[in-house]
């Protein structure tokens, strides 16, 4: 009996004959009709075999409501009609930033696209920052190789970009004492995967970690685990590209390709149609849609939603780290890290994230039954956490694969597409290692049909916007002797000045909305989440830019903060 045959024998036993499997160009294809997504879901690791097939195609119909389609922007002009490129790349997270950086070290005509009006606006904007050491990770997995990768880059690259990066390591911790036994053969495994480990007894641990819970026996530490800023990851490599003659197309929507022979001739887009020689598509969770309109399709993206909840500031205890519990959890997947607590890059607590399917791929919805199940959980772990002292919450949508892995390849049908797909955790860690190797995938591909020189004109290094909160007052009064706006605090909460915020408006991405501002230098994001400053930092686009207040968006031109007309300029900063 063939592996279809049986596969299909077991899907006609799960749903009663609702879904069919077939084999077709080295993919099962899943088809049928269901009303329930988490058995769509099953029914696609059900058909994963990785040593048979190249992945899983699934099709299967969703009955008991309509499926959102990608979201679009509003812009529709002819910007980048006829525009021709040497690489575009579909998307402008963390992945296609990085590889754009990376690909700036060649002479080449780059072009970064993305749908959104900003950088790094899903997944890359929506984890907890944690830069990996390999806990869970498996030996051959993609992942697992650049995450190994990626985690030792960070060191470097944190110093070229300047951006914050700290190593607290993290701590896995245990509530029996009979799990000693289980940590030191965890620790055999750990060892033959190269991640170096400490074992903790309780005493150390509870001098370690202030406040966590008597329960807690021991624990496995992770010297390697790190700490950053994700957006702030992402922003620094878009600037650094941006520095380095890469082009940026947002508010760009990739609708459709034109293929022949095997050969993607030219990209539709809502602002026009653009011409590549090669194709990286880094398009998150739209990757395989993509690749279905490249006809390179090999993969099925399955949307995993998780919700993270953010303390203030006062939570934060004296030393930073990162903490999870073995077996502890609320709601947990077969897929689900479980989530964790952790100290951010700009020292507040954060708690999560969950995990739960879903079939809208932008569902960035927070409800309080998520919020309850994450603060329970980690409540036995650290006791003293109360819900009144969140000040914000978000979701973020994990863009998984059901052979749940990375897919970093040349197109299998179509010639001139690269995949960089179902980059889930640890893809912020995996970063900088995917970023290097597709480059010079990039450079051997583009080889056969041209000549690819260095850029000799690069440089790696990026400055940051500065930090006063985090300068001494000797520092402070140099900078703000040197610009007067630097002194003029908009935001209390985060100690934000004017002069960072007109910063902040006029680097190499183009910012020129709250929440740009709010990602490149923390205005909004204290305990008021910008109550008092959001307003101010309104008036200063407005007049910065030239932008009249009614059209100042807090994302995006679908999301308007007044409506109304009003007076130009007349009280802005």
């Amino acid at each position: 009996m063939d592996l279809i045959h049986k596969l299909n024998k077991k899907l006609d036993k799960m749903f009663n004959g609702s879904v069919n499997a077939k084999e077709e160009n080295g993919c099962v294809i899943l088809t049928g009709s269901l009303n329930s997504w988490d058995d769509i879901v099953k029914a696609g690791y059900l058909a994963v075999n990785k040593k048979k097939y190249l992945g899983v195609i699934n099709d299967i119909e969703y009955t008991k409501e309509p499926v959102p389609g990608m979201r679009l922007p509003d812009l529709e002009d002819k910007q980048y009609d006829n525009v021709k490129c040497d690489v575009a790349i579909i998307g402008a997270g963390i992945i296609g930033c990085a590889i754009a950086r990376e690909l700036a070290r060649f002479d080449l005509d780059i072009l970064l696209i993305d749908k959104e009006h900003d950088v790094g606006m899903h997944a890359s904007s929506r984890n907890d920052g944690e830069i990996h050491p390999g806990v869970d990770l498996i030996k051959g997995q993609v992942k697992q190789k650049y995450n190994a990768r990626g985690n030792a880059l960070y060191d470097e690259i944190s110093k070229e970009m300047d951006f914050k990066f700290y190593r607290p390591g993290q701590y896995l911790c245990f509530t029996k004492k009979y799990m000693k036994i289980i940590c030191n053969i965890a620790r055999l495994y750990w060892k033959v995967m190269k991640v170096p480990t400490r074992y903790l007894n309780k005493e150390k641990l509870q001098k370690r970690i202030e406040g966590i819970s008597d329960d807690m026996e021991c624990a496995v530490f992770f010297p390697t685990a790190g700490i950053v800023c994700p957006y702030e990851v992402t922003i620094a490599y878009a600037e650094n590209a941006c520095d380095n003659k890469v082009k940026l197309a947002l508010d760009t929507a990739v609708t459709d390709m034109e293929v022949l022979d095997n050969r993607i001739l030219s990209l539709n887009t809502n602002r026009g149609t653009i011409y590549p020689k090669l194709v990286i598509n880094a398009a998150g969770v739209y990757a395989d849609k993509i690749a279905q309109i490249a006809n390179d399709r090999f993969y099925t993206i399955h949307a995993r939603k998780g919700t993270n909840a953010i303390f203030d500031k006062k939570t934060v205890k004296k030393n930073r780290f990162i903490v999870s519990a073995f077996g502890m959890s609320a709601v947990k997947t077969a897929h689900s890290k479980g989530g964790g607590i952790l100290t951010t890059a700009d020292d507040n607590m954060l708690i999560g994230p969950d995990a739960k399917e879903t079939f809208d791929r932008e569902d960035f919805s927070t409800e309080d039954i998520n919020i309850d199940q994450i603060i329970q959980k980690h409540k036995k772990t650290l006791p003293g956490l109360k819900k009144s002292d969140i000040i914000a919450y978000y979701s973020g949508i994990r863009a998984a694969t059901y052979e749940e892995d990375f897919v970093i390849t040349e197109g299998k049908n179509t010639k001139n597409i690269i995949h960089v797909a179902g980059i889930q955790s640890p893809g912020l860690t995996a970063a900088p290692a995917i970023a290097k190797d597709v480059s010079l995938t990039v450079k051997k591909m583009l080889s056969e049909i041209m000549e690819v020189k260095p850029n000799a004109d690069f440089n790696p290094n990026r400055k940051a916007i500065p930090d006063l909160a985090r300068m001494d007052e000797e520092e402070r009064d140099r900078l703000i002797k040197q610009n007067p706006d630097y002194g003029v605090i908009v935001c209390r909460c985060e100690e934000i000045s004017l002069g960072q915020i007109k910063q902040a408006l006029s680097r190499s991405v183009p910012c020129d909305t709250l929440d740009g501002v709010k990602r490149r230098v923390r205005a909004g994001m204290g305990r008021c989440q910008g109550g008092f400053c959001g307003p101010l930092v309104l008036k200063t686009i407005s007049k910065i830019k030239n932008i009249d207040y009614e059209y100042v968006a807090k994302k995006d031109s679908q999301s308007r903060i007044l409506f109304g007309k009003t007076k130009k300029h007349d009280t802005a900063v």
